[in-house]
């Protein structure tokens, strides 16, 4: 029997006429104010026009397919689906079934759980399972925070840029995991994410045997409720007062390079830093590495088991 993995991902504009549509859909049919869709488009011409985030997605598909089919030849079929942008998870879910396979392992590139964020993934796939083939089993990977080759691919990050930096620098250098930003009535939904973000810093820590650390959030956006904080831009602000020479930011809560990570990290985070005369830093996203695709098929089998 052949097992279906949809991989869910985002999504994003893959050219800037599209980045309209793309936040509209985002924003449940409410189109961005003009000033905002230009703000928008600003921002993807700041990383060259567009995020990679498409392409990186069907690398890491194909990453996870070839780390499977090293294990089980023929054994699991590997569909991607988006959240916001084609293909969509629904367009994807009948072209998974139309393969013949007998339970579907739903996995969203994003480690930590969230009602708001990656339980909406899984209610989307799990109706479209249900539409397509009542009765057919949905598998849903709630979180992977914590999968040890994850940590792993975080951990070696996390040191090979601390090696970067002139050994006093490193000694009092401050490493900062940070995640996509939700309100904060998560907290009061009793939602893991928080949690799970921090335990994921602690593990990575752990492995690494780092003395300095914390978490950040970062991204929020401008709904008029509070979000969580404090903001990247607040702990690197607070690391100069501390007179922390330098930052580390490993944003543990994404997997790939898009415009979290290229624009709000490594344009604006980085020009706050300079102001501030502090070194910054960020690791590499884990993208299509083998060893990150093979945390992906580690996952994948323990919710097929």
């Amino acid at each position: 029997m052949t097992l279906g993995v949809l991989l869910m991902a985002y999504g994003t504009p893959r050219r800037t006429e599209e980045v309209a549509a793309y936040y509209t859909h985002m924003r449940g049919g409410r189109p961005p104010s003009p000033e905002r869709l230009a703000e928008l488009q600003r921002r993807y011409a700041a990383i060259g026009g567009q995020s990679p985030l498409f392409q990186i997605t069907q690398a890491q598909a194909a990453g996870l397919q070839a780390a499977l089919d090293g294990r089980r030849p023929g054994r699991f079929q590997v569909a991607t689906g988006m959240k916001h942008a084609a293909p969509f998870i629904e367009e994807a879910v009948p072209a998974l079934l139309a393969q013949g396979v007998s339970a579907v392992v739903g996995l969203v590139l994003a480690p930590h759980y969230s009602a708001l964020s990656v339980g909406q993934y899984h209610q989307r796939a799990a109706a479209a399972v249900d539409r397509a083939t009542p009765g057919l089993p949905y598998l849903p990977v709630r979180s992977w925070h914590l999968a040890p080759a994850f940590l792993d691919v975080l951990a070696t990050r996390v040191g090979d840029t601390l090696a970067q930096l002139p050994a006093p620098e490193r000694e009092e250098a401050l490493v900062v995991f940070s995640a996509h930003s939700l309100p904060t009535r998560t907290r009061a939904m009793g939602d893991p994410y928080p949690d799970q973000v921090a335990e994921t810093g602690a593990a990575v820590a752990a492995r690494v045997g780092l003395a300095r650390w914390t978490t950040a959030w970062q991204s929020a956006s401008t709904t008029g409720e509070p979000w969580l904080g404090p903001d990247l831009l607040e702990v690197i602000g607070a690391a100069r007062e501390q007179g922390r020479p330098a930052v580390v930011s490993c944003p543990c809560g994404f997997t790939a390079d898009h415009l979290e990570i290229l624009y709000d990290i490594d344009i604006q985070a980085q020009a706050a830093a300079r102001r501030l005369g502090v070194r910054l830093l960020r690791t590499p996203s884990p993208n299509a590495d083998p060893d990150f695709c093979g945390a992906l098929a580690d996952v994948v089998e323990q919710a097929a088991a």
